[in-house]
């Protein structure tokens, strides 16, 4: 049993997303962990606490195995699909359509100081070196993608790929 932390779920919220988490894998040792509600709850508190995952509290699973799951469930674009259907039920109780259909496009570079990285880019219309961070959000605010590129993406093409993206036209995400 674990304390309740103001990033914790309710289990009216959990009840509402486990069956979007992928089950165990066939084949291969055993799941131990049976439940994912404290796992996800583990990911909530260090990314809301600006924790590391390695001082992550004792009374929730162990740091390797949370870290492991959000690694994993970010690659399999789980992450993605939690994000979607939450959006889509709060376009509709908000009356909306469930998939928007407008949205606003925007970029922002970040200057970087140099030998930082070498694929950081040039933004030759702002006159900076780093990357460029791309954010689509709906009439709502509520956020549908973010981007991170080399400064030197330019917005058009971005903006084409998030269009194709949100249209379901493009499997790129």
């Amino acid at each position: 049993m674990t304390k309740n932390y103001p990033s914790n779920l309710t289990w009216e919220e959990w009840e509402l997303i486990p069956q979007l988490f992928p089950e165990a894998k066939p084949g291969g040792r055993p799941r131990t962990t049976t439940c994912m509600y404290p796992v996800v709850n583990g990911i909530l508190y260090v990314l809301c606490q600006g924790s590391t995952w390695r001082a992550l509290l004792g009374d929730l699973p162990p740091w390797s195995t949370v870290y492991g799951y959000f690694r994993r469930w970010g690659k399999d674009r789980t992450w993605l699909q939690v994000h979607d259907k939450l959006y889509q039920w709060l376009s509709v109780a908000a009356s909306l359509e469930p998939s928007p259909w407008e949205a606003a496009f925007d970029s922002q570079s970040v200057e970087t100081a140099t030998m930082i990285c070498t694929d950081v880019g040039f933004d030759p219309g702002k006159q900076i070196h780093g990357p460029k961070r791309f954010i689509t959000v709906d009439l709502l605010g509520l956020v549908l993608r973010v981007l991170v590129t080399s400064a030197s993406v330019p917005e058009r093409a971005v903006t084409k790929l998030n269009v194709h993206v949100l249209a379901g036209l493009s499997d790129e995400r």
